[in-house]
């Protein structure tokens, strides 16, 4: 298989041979052409120097073949020569040119050339320029590698040379490529063509004598055994080295050959008795090498390289937990980011252009990891190693401080530290099991959960409380993500860090401790968001980071009164703590102050929804209206109002729109309670729904539409006028499904109570009947069309509902169930009955001016019209049958009469109007 493909590698080279022949051959032509179109276009082509010198000194051909290159990098016709021309200025004879990956690649003319007035055509490498500078190169340096290794084989097979001599000949041609390499570099080789940068073949050659090497040594240590592994480990360890300082002239793809080589080192010498600190020195070694060379030539993706497989081996080496060494694991950390603390950010970078290094990701994963592990994995906790990675955290933040570009580290060691303090919660405990390779959740705590825990914790919290402020403050000016990222981890953390804490070792119900550290936080984050402010740009301006700052403050003042408080009285508090950051607006224009105060509304929907009675079920009076439910529903909704109208006078904005709603709905729900409450005997969560108790929410929700509908008549607010729409949508809702259908007592058979008039009756239908009919009136010209129509709609379906129920009620009793049948003369009655309210309806629409009414009025006697001829005549008899039409007659006929004479007014006004 390899000689086949050596051989077709020959069959390329000879087809691209012969193709540069032929395109030679053309050559003269096409420089005729090319030098015919600059005639014409009036320009002159420049002579370079060094063009002059280099005939002077004897290379007449060099032009031609400068000429060629040009050709085969782009044949278009129209491209000028002088292009090919300004190729051949370079650095004079016998001076050593570095690779096209050096600081000093791009080639220099010896004197400026004025640019030629030519048509330009792109050139794009044909096939021919792919086979003949890049393809080639590629394959051929394969084959010189492998043909190293063929050598080896057939020697082995042949048994022409002993292993000592096969091995010295690799050897010597592994050194001789290498050699190669280097000669070809430092007698001024180049790639005269663009976009052939990738096929240096100085590097090319390096590679594979350092391929061939690599082979040699490890062939001759594990398969023959002629040298020990400290010897193997030492010279692969040298040649990885020397290939990644070889780079420096040969490019970034050389500096990964040889990083691989030498990362992939410890795993071929084996050895009876393994050194952690000869693996960590060697790798110390190889990173601090690589970083220094990386950082030289700004290569990231080597650097990135370079800790991944530091890293790697680290997590590695402590998957033996039982058996790893803290101090080795200490050491390659503490390498780690001094390399990238000193070597590799070592130099001051435009740190304005980007807000962090993307290669230091690689690190702070690793280092955070290897810290996290140190802390939470049941071999390493038991050791007693939750310290040390403390102290790895720790050291990243400063490292993170120290570097501004090292902003990763902080991501790292935060999340790191917000998993472990999450982990000591039980009964969600965050394991790892290194001898598996998991990190997952287990249902135990850990036994890092004691004294030493709760002092880590607190050296943490106030490690990334003092940092994060700090340096919130100094980048206050700088990218906001840097400035940002700095509040945040300083607000976070602590927090996290406090909550676990109080979980663990506090008591839930009270605990005044905790309460006083969150107090004290509130009081920390509070004044630092006020002193990061007055660093910005322009200053007190309340950006990003002061927003993290004072939101951390929130949150503290919410963990302050759960430690402190009951539940009744933490829901009014943080209902009334909604005032704080809206009078706060007087001093400071903050945006972030109106969003705080929405925060609070969202903690208090979150502490109703879980417990509604507000001091649970078993502690909530059964005394109408003053219990509980009127402080823990009604401060909120005062306070919410008050926040609104304060952010009105200063911010204004959204979250002034969300307080009025939040301070409407809280009155609602604080109404509703008080009635769920009063007409359950005292029980708000027990119980099923009666039409009574649904009647009342009817009321309270069109009594809320109407309510702010006059407030948004006297302070115009958009969160007023949808929100009074909304309440009439959802009362309409509640109407049609709950009091037509699922709480209509002709399916329930629900008593509707003995007293004749003011019975269920009336206040489940002619009450809302009549609340929504003025709602309908008094938002005329003030809402939208369709709304008022609903309305007038729905008011006119009730009071058709309560007279239709009512005459039901007078036939039945106190329970009129649908199964209990229907009699003649009721059935009589509802005919006439929905004649006399079509009427009714009629003249109400005429005299209102509503054409809602008068649809209506149309569909009822069209109801009764079909249900007479349809109902009445198949089970009405006698008498009763014959008034029947003769009722319907009569209203029919007195409709027409009534249209008719409306019609003939209209008319005769509008005459009189034409006239006058």
């Amino acid at each position: 298989m390899f000689e086949s493909l050596i051989g077709l590698v020959a069959i390329i080279a000879l087809f691209v041979i012969i193709s540069r022949q032929q395109s030679r051959i053309g050559l003269i032509e096409r420089e005729l052409g090319a030098l015919r179109s600059l005639v014409l276009s009036g320009v002159v082509p420049p002579v370079d120097k060094p063009s002059e010198q280099m005939a002077a000194n004897g290379k007449a051909d060099s032009a031609p073949m400068a000429a060629a290159a040009a050709d085969i990098a782009s044949p278009a016709v129209s491209e000028p020569v002088t292009q090919a021309l300004a190729t051949e200025t370079e650095a004079p004879a016998g001076e050593a040119v570095s690779g096209p990956w050096s600081a000093g690649e791009a080639p220099k003319a010896a004197e400026p050339v004025e640019p030629v007035a030519a048509p330009k055509v792109p050139g794009k490498p044909d096939i021919e320029t792919a086979l003949g500078t890049r393809w080639a190169v590629w394959v051929g340096g394969i084959a010189l590698a492998l043909g190293g290794l063929f050598l080896i084989r057939y020697t082995i097979e042949a048994g022409i040379f002993g292993p000592g001599v096969r091995l010295t000949m690799a050897g010597v041609l592994g050194l001789v490529l290498v050699a190669g390499g280097e000669f070809i570099r430092r007698t001024g080789f180049k790639v005269p063509v663009q976009g052939v940068a990738g096929a240096y073949i100085p590097a090319i050659l390096t590679a594979a004598g350092a391929f061939i090497l690599f082979g040699t040594i490890y062939a001759a240590h594990g398969i023959y055994g002629f040298i020990g592994p400290a010897l193997a480990f030492t010279l692969l360890g040298a040649i990885g080295v020397a290939t990644i300082a070889a780079a420096l002239v040969h490019g970034q793809a050389l500096a990964g050959i040889g990083l691989v080589g030498a990362m992939v080192t410890p795993v071929l010498i084996a050895s009876q008795a393994p050194n952690p600190w000869a693996l960590f020195g060697y790798l110390a070694i190889v990173l601090a090498t690589t970083a220094v060379i990386a950082r030289m030539r700004d290569w990231k993706a080597l650097m990135a390289a370079a800790f991944f497989g530091t890293g790697i081996w680290t997590i590695l080496y402590m998957a033996d937990a039982p058996g790893a060494n803290l101090s080795a694991i200490l050491f390659i950390d503490a390498v780690t980011l001094a390399v990238l603390a000193f070597v590799w950010l070592g130099r001051h970078r435009d740190e304005n252009t980007s807000a962090f290094d993307w290669s230091s990701i690689v690190p702070g994963l690793f280092v955070a990891f290897s810290a996290l592990g140190l802390s939470v994995d049941p071999a390493f906790a038991a050791a007693g190693y939750a310290l040390p990675g403390a102290v790895i955290l720790a050291a990243m933040v400063a490292v993170a401080l120290y570097r501004p570009l090292a902003l990763p580290l902080l991501y790292a060691a935060g999340l790191a530290t917000v998993m472990i303090y999450l982990g000591i919660i039980p009964p969600t405990s965050i394991v790892s099991d290194f001898s598996a390779g998991a990190l997952g959740v287990d249902g135990l705590p850990v036994a890092t959960s004691n004294a030493l825990t709760l002092r880590i914790g607190i050296a943490l919290g106030l490690v990334f409380i003092g940092a994060g402020l700090w340096a919130a403050r100094k980048f206050a000016a700088s990218p906001s993500l840097r400035s940002a990222s700095w509040a945040a981890s300083g607000v976070i953390v602590p927090l996290v860090i406090l909550l676990a804490l109080w979980f663990t070792f506090g008591n839930l119900d009270r605990d005044f401790v905790y309460a006083a550290v969150a107090a004290l936080l509130v009081v920390v984050f509070a004044g630092g968001g006020e002193w990061i402010a007055r660093a910005e740009e322009p200053s007190l301006k309340g950006g990003v980071a002061v927003s993290f700052a004072l939101i951390g403050a929130a949150l503290a003042g919410l963990l302050m009164l759960h430690m402190a408080f009951n539940s009744g009285w933490t829901t009014i508090l943080l209902g009334a703590a909604a005032i704080v950051p809206a009078l706060a607006t007087r001093w400071r224009s903050y945006p972030v102050f109106g969003w705080i105060s929405v925060g609070a509304v969202i903690a208090v929907l979150g502490r109703v929804a879980f417990d509604p009675t507000i001091v649970g079920a078993e502690f909530l009076s059964t005394t109408p209206v003053f219990n509980w439910l009127l402080p823990g529903y009604g401060v909120p909704a005062l306070a919410f109002g008050f926040a609104a109208w304060q952010l009105a006078r200063t911010t204004n904005g959204r979250p002034r729109l969300a307080m009025e709603a939040a301070a409407a709905l809280f009155a609602l729900l604080a109404v509703a309670m008080l009635v769920r409450h009063a007409m359950h005997g005292g029980v708000i969560d027990t119980g099923p729904m009666t039409l009574a108790e649904q009647a009342i929410y009817t009321l309270i929700a069109v009594g809320a539409g109407a309510i702010l509908v006059a407030i948004d008549m006297r302070s115009p607010s958009s969160v007023l006028r949808y929100g009074s729409m909304a309440a009439g949508v959802v009362s309409v809702a509640l109407i049609v499904i709950r009091h037509f259908g699922v709480l209509n007592p002709l399916f329930t058979d629900e008593s509707t109570g003995r007293i004749p008039v003011f019975n269920l009756l009336f206040l489940a239908y002619l009450l809302p009947a009549a609340a929504a009919g003025v709602l309908a009136l008094y938002v005329r010209g003030k809402r939208p069309k369709w709304y008022s129509a609903m309305l007038a709609l729905v008011a006119a379906l009730l009071a058709f509902a309560y007279a239709t129920l009512s005459v039901r009620r007078l036939f039945k009793g106190e329970f009129i169930g649908l199964w209990s049948g229907l009699g003649q003369v009721e059935t009589y009655t509802y005919s006439a009955l929905w004649l006399v309210i079509g009427v009714a309806l009629l003249t109400a629409g005429v005299w209102l001016k509503s054409q809602v009414l008068r649809i209506a009025s149309a569909a009822l006697i069209a109801i009764a019209v079909v249900k007479v001829f349809l109902f009445d005549m198949s089970e009405l008899e006698g008498v009763l049958r014959a008034l029947s039409f003769i009722g319907l007659g009569a209203v029919l006929i007195g409709i027409g009469l009534f249209y008719q004479r409306l019609l003939t007014r209209a008319a005769r006004e509008k005459i009189a109007v034409v006239e006058q």
